[in-house]
């Protein structure tokens, strides 16, 4: 006596075939189509009371409703999808200003091997007899540069990397403190000096922020890009 149990009945298979149908139905999506509403508007045309019709206000307002709702949902999808490419052009964007510079707030110079290093000095009035003054890692003065007599603002300068006898030199980094007198009295100026950009990331609500060896700061606090 055989006593192999058949698992290829018809009603095995329809079983199946059932629960084939419930999966693939549950994976359906929930959300209403334009088709969906205009069968319910049928449906709802089909019981209504004869004696008592719809009233024509109420169906457009109900058709009205739902292309709004429609018209919502799709609109978030397009800002979606507008916020993802901006984000990649930003991104992109930002690429760009690595190996660049940025005019940052600083008491110290970066001399590269060849050119000058630069900044500004912040006035916030009018100064005479402004100097600046470069010291080395010893501390050493290396080289004072006479600005002489500045209006109000940004004042640029440019050290040469020379020394005082005109010898270059070598390259790495360097204090610099600004001095001037305003009504006789001597005081420091706040410097903003160029720090190369080594990195950049996108980083949500605060932007574009740029990595320099002193750290990161926002691209937006950022005075200027050379």
């Amino acid at each position: 006596m055989n006593n192999d149990i058949s698992t290829s009945s018809s009603y095995l298979d329809s079983i199946r075939w059932q629960e084939q149908q419930v999966a693939s139905s549950e994976d359906e999506s929930d959300a209403l189509t334009q088709e969906d509403f205009f069968s319910l508007l049928t449906q709802q045309l089909s019981y209504q009371d004869p004696s008592k019709p719809a009233d024509n206000d109420q169906m457009i307002a109900q058709m009205t409703s739902f292309t709004m709702a429609e018209g919502i949902s799709n609109l978030n999808s397009n800002f979606e999808s507008l916020a993802a490419s901006m984000t990649s052009n930003s991104a992109l964007q930002a690429s760009t200003l690595v190996g660049k510079q940025a005019l940052l707030e600083s008491d110290t110079l970066d001399l590269n091997a060849v050119g000058d290093a630069r900044g500004s000095v912040v006035a916030e009035n009018a100064v005479e007899n402004l100097t600046l003054r470069i010291t080395d890692e010893s501390g050493q003065l290396v080289r004072s540069i006479e600005l002489g007599a500045q209006s109000a603002g940004a004042v640029r300068f440019a050290w040469d990397g020379k020394n005082e006898d005109g010898e270059r030199l070598p390259e790495g980094e360097y204090t610099i403190k600004a001095e001037g007198s305003t009504n006789g009295e001597f005081s420091s100026l706040p410097i903003a000096t160029f720090k190369n950009i080594e990195s950049v990331n996108i980083n949500g609500a605060n932007g574009i922020i740029i990595n320099t060896k002193e750290g990161a700061v926002r691209l937006t606090d950022v005075a200027e890009i050379a």
